[in-house]
């Protein structure tokens, strides 16, 4: 049976986040599995992506078209997209951070997600790139929000450039936390981009927290965090395989494990 236009579009937009998900390429089979529907459905929508140059196949897969491949989703379709897990270590986050702590904050779904769990806090010294961190914490519980300058990002509101990066080397705060494009055994950490990666490495901050949702785990993005080292610790909902955990021991990174609230 011929699916319907609308949930073939549909398909789809699924097929390029998977592809961006998994760092620009995978094979058919892969997609059809995270898609719960057969290799020649994949391959019938993959031909339709080709034929509007958002993808190319190769043998045994498909690649993202080059301009895709170096853009993330909007922010608010990221923070839709495994919400409830993401809401899990935003929550585990938000019980280590205590009242009148510093932290920096960056532009993640996750992260958005960490300054409402903080919302409640109280006399937080606040350093972000994210405005919606800052619309979230600014201007309640005095709390003090300072906000990296430059030209914001349409796709994320985030701030970044050479302003921002000597914004952010003034501060040394207790926490610096950060999201993850990827996390798979070889690599460590990775990011979409690589103005995200220079501002990681900007700011200075006793402990380093990554918060990535179990999604993440053995998917590739283009730019590799250059100091796995310089991370602390790593939340997450779910435990990683084996490879991803021997990982996180090389490098001497705690693992946290968020948990529902009952």
């Amino acid at each position: 049976m011929t699916p319907s236009p609308l949930r073939s579009t549909q398909r789809e937009q699924e097929i390029l986040t998977e592809l961006r998900l998994a760092g620009g390429s995978a094979r058919v089979g892969y997609l059809a599995q995270r898609l719960g529907v057969s290799d020649e459905t994949v391959r019938r929508n993959i031909k339709a992506l080709q034929a509007r140059s958002q993808v190319r196949k190769v043998h045994g897969g498909v690649l993202l078209s080059e301009d895709l491949t170096l853009t993330e989703q909007p922010l608010q379709a990221r923070m839709r997209r495994n919400a409830d897990p993401k809401k899990q270590v935003a929550r585990t986050l938000a019980r280590i951070i205590n009242n009148g702590d510093s932290l920096f904050l960056d532009i993640g779904s996750t992260t958005a997600y960490a300054a409402q769990a903080l919302a409640g806090h109280r006399d937080l010294y606040v350093v972000t790139n994210s405005l919606a961190v800052a619309n979230t914490l600014a201007n309640v519980n005095n709390n003090r929000v300072f906000f990296a300058g430059g030209e914001l990002r349409r796709h994320d509101g985030g701030s970044f450039g050479d302003d921002a990066i000597r914004f952010v080397r003034r501060f040394n705060v207790k926490y610096a936390v950060f999201s993850a494009g990827a996390i798979n055994a070889e690599t460590g950490f990775m990011l979409h981009d690589m103005a995200e990666a220079d501002l990681s490495r900007a700011i200075s901050a006793q402990t380093r927290i990554i918060l990535a949702d179990s999604e993440k785990f053995g998917r590739r993005a283009p730019i590799a965090v250059s100091d796995q080292d310089g991370i602390d610790i790593l939340i997450t909902d779910k435990a990683p395989p084996e490879p991803v955990r021997n990982m996180l021991e090389r490098h001497d990174i705690s693992l946290t494990l968020a948990h529902e609230d009952h």
